[in-house]
Formats: structure tokens, C-alpha cells, sequence
């Protein structure tokens, strides 16, 4: 879910492709980008990998009775836990 309509990531052409050659874009938006960000970016990471900056809001769609009512955030977090231990 997103929680407003107008931020998105933007940045100058230098950037964005830096960021690209670094790997350090690593979510995008599939089917639709829904906020116009550059290159459909949805989530970036700092230089050392271990901060991560996230538009959409999955925490909010992961128990039916809070957030959106869905639960299709969920397996943002479940496919983390599931690399991290490799499952």
C-alpha cells in the first residue's frame, strides 16, 4: 500500500545510474508504477547495503484486521526472512 500520492524517487540521470551499476536498486514497482518514481524504483540501499529506504508500505497489508484489511504484504517480509535463513 502506499500512504500518499505524491512522493516518489527522483533523482539526476548521474545518480540513477550509479545506483543501477552499484546494485543498490533493490525493489521496483511491477505492473504499474503508482507514484511516477524514475526507473520504477521502489526501494534503494545505502552504500554498505544495510539500510534500505522502501516507498510502498507493507507493514501495512500483512494482519487483516489492521492496516488495509489485506494481507498481501506479507510475503514482502516472509521472502526477506526466507533468504536471510535460506530457506
Amino acid at each position: 500500500p502506499l500512504k500518499n500520492i505524491d512522493g516518489r524517487y527522483t533523482a539526476d540521470e548521474r545518480t540513477l545510474d550509479e545506483l543501477e551499476a552499484e546494485g543498490r536498486v533493490v525493489f521496483r514497482y511491477l505492473d504499474g508504477n503508482p507514484n511516477g518514481s524514475l526507473r520504477d524504483i521502489a526501494g534503494i540501499t545505502n552504500a554498505a547495503g544495510n539500510v534500505v529506504g522502501l516507498m510502498p508500505h507493507p507493514e501495512h497489508a500483512v494482519e487483516p484486521l489492521i492496516g488495509t484489511g489485506r494481507t498481501d504484504g506479507l510475503g514482502f517480509f516472509t521472502s526477506i526472512l526466507k533468504k536471510l535463513v535460506g530457506a
